[in-house]
């Protein structure tokens, strides 16, 4: 069997000279019935490589559960890149950061008490044991070694700006060794002497990070690759957005310019990213460099490949400078086609909190959210307050609550402005419910794997708040009500206000990808025929939520929305382009 193997100065594959071109397409981000389409096009760029991370929360919702079917079936996107001559370079993490929901660590591990991530923790390190044993034997029956595609894979993930542990890393080279993993073995971090010191080691192949100035960052990777190829494991060419921040791009030719530069050299690439995709189902992760940033729902990078899978201004930059080094001999593929644009009304269903769920596990302190439930993504809370509470205060919000007294909505507080402090009426006590929304799980730096929800003590100004009840929030049964309720019109004329739950049916062709326009909403989440499709939030940037078209049906389809906030409008918008929202001058 042929295999890769690092030479003196290049990659040698079957013994003959090779280099890596290749391209991001995380299959996590992408439809199933889209991967095909996306690798053609990535050979139509001239790539002869994909590059996938795989995220271990994608597979594992709850503990001892592990799903690697339909959507979750890395072994059928591996062999679809087999089928269309592409090989693959697979990187498990376990840490992936990817702007993904904890940077792809499963929360009910990170939740557990005192466990220690991205060390030699004996908690953590079973847990990733018990993942690779599940992930990497059918990553090790691809292998380039044994007749497949498999090229390499990475050991953890830019592990040099978090820590220098190099006996946890020689523990999961032990352990991807265990599962039968016998190509090279690679890690990568950004392309500094920090970073690359503290997470590298002598003895696998190290790759570097970086977008720009590419032969000085290959200077300072070549000291600690120093002999063989030279690989730019990340490429950044372009980035992702956060809420409440403008929409990100790069200028293509600047892009362009710095990838000559880099495949002059002869080193090795791959494109961070190919195709972004979507954080669908509430996926996306969130940063905190002392201001907390959650991600946008989409995960269009501004690369070669936007969001929808048709080419921007990239990728015909990027084909030209790939074409001066390698041959391609695909076609280009198609421009992007507008998508068909109509406007439904909305139905109104039942006003929703999660109250109706039940009242909970009852706790004699304010617990947080992973306490209740580490794997939900909203919690509901609940207290009595006395007339003489006057004001409540948490230690933390974590990261949207909106609170209500006898069911009347009497404020919202937001992490991202440190608010934690909420005015009750002078002289009203009642019941006092809280609903909570995790906006995105840090996915990088110090706070990764952190709690969710609210974080205590909770006082008010005659006395502390003990005595709670709380839940996770069943987003089944939310898409269940909005079905089965009698559902009413609505005034096109008139606002709605939320929390409420909205449906809708629209006529639609399978064949053809939709843009549901949110710029009049205030903030929420949709499914489409069931398929939890992701987050709004009228803060932007981004101002349409893309829609696949196998998500659709022929005919009738279903909308719904959980709307958090109100609405000016009740009507849904389908337009013929994205829009991402607005970008730096």
């Amino acid at each position: 069997m042929p295999a890769l193997s690092i030479g003196e100065e290049a990659f040698e594959l079957d013994g003959a000279p090779f280099r890596i071109i290749s391209g991001a397409l995380h299959y996590f981000r992408v439809h199933p019935g889209l991967w095909r389409d996306r690798m053609e096009k990535a050979r139509a760029l001239g790539l002869n490589t994909l590059e996938t991370y795989v995220a271990w929360n994608f597979h594992s919702r709850r503990p001892g559960e592990f799903d690697l079917t339909r959507w979750r079936d890395l072994g059928a996107f591996l062999d679809l890149a087999a089928e269309l001559g592409l090989h693959t370079i697979v990187r498990p993490g376990p840490y992936i950061c990817a702007e993904w929901r904890n940077a792809g660590l499963p929360t009910w591990l990170t939740s557990r008490p005192g466990i220690r991530v991205r060390t030699s923790d004996p908690i953590y390190l079973r847990g990733v044991a018990e993942f690779y044993a599940h992930v990497l034997p059918l990553v090790a029956g691809r292998q380039i070694t044994r007749g497949g595609n498999v090229l390499m894979v990475q050991v953890e993930n830019e592990y040099g700006a978090y820590g220098d542990d190099k006996a946890y890393l020689r523990t999961l080279v032990d352990l991807v060794r265990a599962e039968g993993i016998d190509v090279p073995l690679m890690t990568c971090d950004q392309a500094n002497d920090e970073h690359l010191s503290r997470g590298s080691l002598p003895e696998l192949f190290t790759a570097g990070t970086f977008g720009s100035r590419s032969l000085e960052r290959l200077e300072t990777l070549r000291r600690y690759q120093p002999t063989g190829p030279l690989m730019c494991a990340e490429y950044w060419n372009g980035w992702f957005d956060s809420w409440g921040q403008h929409h990100h791009t790069t200028t293509f030719d600047e892009a362009a310019r710095d990838l000559d530069d880099l495949l002059g050299t002869g080193a090795s690439v791959n494109l961070y990213m190919l195709h972004g995709g979507t954080n669908f189902g509430l996926m996306n992760g969130a940063n905190d460099k002392g201001v907390y940033v959650p991600i946008t729902t989409s995960y269009d990078y501004d690369a070669p490949l936007r969001e929808d899978g048709s080419p921007g201004p990239k990728f015909a930059a990027f084909r030209d400078v790939i074409a001066r080094h390698a041959a391609i001999a695909d076609a280009a593929p198609l421009p992007f086609t507008a998508a068909p644009a109509f406007t439904v009304p909305l139905h109104r269903g039942p006003a929703w909190t999660g109250a109706s769920d039940g009242p909970g596990i009852r706790f004699d302190h304010l617990p947080n959210g992973d306490e209740v439930d580490a794997e939900a993504f909203f919690w509901r809370y609940a207290t009595d307050v006395g007339p003489d509470a006057g004001a409540l205060a948490f230690g933390e919000v974590r990261d949207h609550a909106l609170c209500f007294l006898d069911g009347v909505n009497i404020g919202t507080l937001y992490r991202h402005h440190r608010e934690r402090t909420l005015r009750l009426p002078e002289g009203t006590g009642g019941r006092l419910e809280i609903l909570v929304a995790d906006l995105g799980r840090v996915n990088y730096g110090s706070r990764l794997g952190e709690s969710k929800g609210l974080i205590g003590p909770a006082t008010s100004r005659d006395a502390d708040l003990t005595d709670w009840q709380a839940h996770g929030v069943d987003l089944d049964r939310a898409l269940d009500l909005a079905r089965n309720a009698d559902t009413e019109p609505l005034d096109p004329r008139r606002p709605i206000g939320g929390p409420v739950l909205l449906r809708a049916t629209f006529e639609a062709s399978g064949a053809a990808d939709l843009f549901l326009a949110t710029g009049g909403w205030g903030r929420g989440v949709v499914w489409i025929n069931g398929f939890l499709l992701g987050r709004y939030w009228s803060t932007g940037p981004t101002r349409t939520l893309y829609v696949p078209a196998p998500l659709l049906r022929e005919g009738a389809n279903e909308l719904v929305v959980w709307e958090l906030a109100g609405a000016p409008e009740p009507e849904v918008r389908f337009v013929s382009h994205p829009d991402l929202g607005h970008t730096e001058p």
